[in-house]
């Protein structure tokens, strides 16, 4: 194998992929990143066997092949070689040879054969959609996904095909964020899956303001392939959570008593100050409704003590109610709509939160001392 490639290609290419390649692990060949060079272009692929990243860049290939290589110590030697082309040459027994200007270096990599079979998603079901939509779809969801390790069906996002909508839920018991798009779902493409945390972490990082997004869904896996304009795609493909997701669709509240318009921008901006004032122990604060006024305090007996007044629209009768700051905060800071609002049944029952838009979060009080 033979090639030449500039070196922010080649960093593109393995910042993709470096962070699935497991550091721990016993099988030598995952400490490595596949290598396979043709055509115009080299891709790059690394996997801890749940989750799978190929990454493709352009290149100048003189003599295609593929080869293993130490993906940690070939992206940290890169990152210090100077800018502009590098040559890399690959022998028989796997040395790879690297000039970049006066610099030279040999690393000793494994045959490509040894690394693991690349998964096959050709029968599955799939849909495309703008990946600008997806990534809004998580921004929106995935703070509220379980870290819970024993509850293993909530450590990832329920991934919903049916009537027209592709609808993202994410719960870890106490909270819960939904969020829909509607697209074309085709005949024989509907169903439903649980993305595990790790690949929506890959995906969260790795989508773009541009470009398209083509999903497959397996019987158990899911691929992701994020399209450009220069045909140069990522494909996530990973295992999926087994397990039955819960009927979330039973802890969205009733009717409200209350629907209350809020602004996003002034109510995070008190919450993050209330906030200061709350400790691990004592992690509440109190939203007292009443005479189209909103008090938020929070009183935490070795921390100390804070009031903020805001004017809203409310003229029910007076309501208080108290919850986690930080959990009510999340999903104000991954919207971005100037109103939000908040609907309350009683202090007793799960407040939610809401947008003129496909978007809902439910989240229990807390009980008021």
């Amino acid at each position: 194998m033979k090639l030449a490639i500039h070196k922010d290609q080649l960093i593109a290419g393995l910042q993709a992929v470096q962070n699935v390649v497991n550091a721990r692990t016993t099988l030598p060949i995952l400490y490595n990143v596949l290598v396979r060079a043709e055509g115009d272009r080299v891709s790059f692929t690394g996997t801890d066997l749940d989750v799978t990243i190929t990454s493709t860049v352009p290149a100048t290939v003189q003599t295609p092949g593929a080869t293993t290589l130490p993906a940690k110590r070939l992206f940290s030697l890169v990152r210090e070689l100077p800018s502009g082309e590098l040559e890399i040459e690959v022998d028989g027994k796997n040395y790879c040879a690297i000039r970049a200007g006066a610099s030279f270096y040999r690393i000793h990599g494994l045959p490509a054969e040894d690394f693991p079979p690349l998964p096959n998603l050709t029968e599955a079901r799939r849909i495309e959609l703008p990946q600008e939509k997806f990534r809004a779809l998580l921004k929106k969801t995935s703070y509220a996904i379980s870290t819970d390790e024993t509850r293993h069906v909530l450590n990832g996002i329920f991934l919903s095909l049916r009537d027209h909508k592709l609808t993202l839920v994410a719960t870890d018991g106490r909270r819960l964020a939904l969020s829909d798009e509607d697209i074309d779902v085709p005949a024989g493409a509907e169903g439903e899956c649980i993305v595990p945390t790790k690949a929506i972490n890959e995906l969260t990082r790795l989508l773009q303001p541009g470009g398209t997004l083509e999903i497959k869904v397996g019987n158990n896996q899911i691929g992701f392939t994020l399209n450009d304009d220069k045909n140069l795609p990522v494909v996530v493909i990973s295992k999926l959570v087994e397990g039955t997701y819960p009927n979330y669709r039973q802890v969205i509240p009733a009717e409200p008593k209350q629907r209350i318009p809020l602004s996003r921008e002034e109510l995070l901006g008190a919450l993050r100050r209330a906030e200061l004032m709350t400790s691990d122990k004592n992690n509440s604060v109190k939203l007292m409704f009443a005479n189209n006024t909103l008090t938020i305090t929070a009183n935490t007996p070795d921390v100390g003590e804070g009031r903020e007044m805001l004017a809203v629209k409310y003229g029910g009768e007076e309501l208080a109610i108290a919850f986690n700051p930080i959990y009510l905060m999340d999903p104000l800071k991954a919207l971005d709509n100037d109103e939000v609002f908040l609907e309350l049944i009683d202090e007793l029952s799960p407040g939610m939160l809401k947008i003129n838009g496909p978007f809902l979060y439910v989240l229990m009080p807390m009980r008021m001392s």
